[in-house]
């Protein structure tokens, strides 16, 4: 598809996507889609069993099951234009459905970045107050907690497209990507972008750094106390933290990589896309699911009680 002429509004863009070879789009479309729907499975599965199973009603599950929501919401922005241009050459998205796509992958984004921090919180508090922990994290704090963490998320997403919109669009609409995502996007705007790039960088590189640090003082706390303090259940301890910390470096180092450096193009960047976007959310969901005992028990709970309503049927 050509280039729009350099005097017309764009009103579309076109999506470049991952390969122009057909052999190889016919075995990433088989690829990603098995990724996708695993990923749809496993945390489905996730929220189901959560809500579900009793044992489960817990602060810690309650935060689990809300990012297995984001997780899979995050991936369904941008998962489906992917398979279906793998699928055939119809690679355009409309100026419109592109800034919704960046609005609701940076909001889910978003917000999952701040239930990470809210999921180490519980932990330290688990930690530190074990008494305690059920009164402070009561059923009235999570949900406040985690309204909070979506509010967050679509604070940092309305400033990242309001600094976009303010931006012209006027010439160059192709977009080196499967999707839409800011760095790319203002780079095609008719002005110099500069003093925008600071400040998108300042929004997101900063939000991603300033949290994963603070994840990793968090945890480093939480992992001292329990290898000093912490007699009964240490083994379960550490293998939830243990959990939280892989999750916590899959999340971040890719999107450390693609948001906290100046918007230049990089070989690496649309694998660390296709990384963040789609392998994450599904290492997330299997992680949880083989690496918790608890879970994987209530799983086969509701596995059995699905299996014996259908043989009463």
């Amino acid at each position: 598809m050509e280039q729009q002429n350099l005097t017309s509004t764009v009103t579309e863009f076109v999506l470049l996507g991952l390969t122009q070879s057909p052999e190889i789009q016919r075995c990433l479309f088989i690829i990603f889609f098995i990724v996708y729907l695993t990923t749809w499975v496993g945390n489905v599965t996730i929220i189901i069993t959560v809500i579900t199973e009793h044992q489960l009603h817990t602060p810690m599950y309650f935060l689990l099951a809300n990012l297995a929501f984001l997780d899979v919401s995050d991936s369904s922005v941008t998962a489906p234009k992917l398979l279906l241009g793998l699928l055939s050459q119809h690679r355009t998205i409309s100026f419109n459905e592109c800034i919704l796509q960046m609005f609701f992958f940076h909001f889910f984004a978003g917000a999952a970045i701040f239930v990470f921090v809210l999921m180490a919180v519980d932990r330290y508090v688990a930690i530190y107050k074990p008494l305690r922990y059920l009164n402070i994290m009561n059923q009235g704090v999570c949900v406040g907690l985690v309204a909070g963490a979506w509010m967050g998320g679509l604070a940092h997403s309305i400033v990242q497209i309001a600094l976009v919109l303010r931006l012209p669009f006027c010439g160059p609409n192709i977009l080196d990507n499967f999707y839409c995502d800011v760095p790319q996007v203002i780079k095609l705007a008719c002005t110099d972008t500069y003093l925008v790039e600071l400040l998108m960088v300042s929004n997101s590189g900063m939000l991603v750094i300033v949290m994963f640090i603070i994840l990793l003082i968090s945890y480093t706390i939480i992992l001292v106390k329990i290898k000093k303090h912490v007699t009964d259940g240490k083994r379960k301890a550490l293998s939830t933290c243990g959990t939280q910390i892989t999750v916590v470096c899959l999340q971040f180092i890719p999107s450390t990589f693609i948001y906290a450096r100046p918007f230049r193009k990089f070989p690496m960047d649309k694998l660390a896309s296709v990384f963040f976007t789609l392998i994450t959310p599904m290492i997330n969901a299997m992680i949880y699911t083989l690496k918790n005992a608890e879970m994987k028990k209530a799983i086969r709970r509701l596995m059995r009680r699905i299996l014996f309503s259908e043989r009463k049927l």
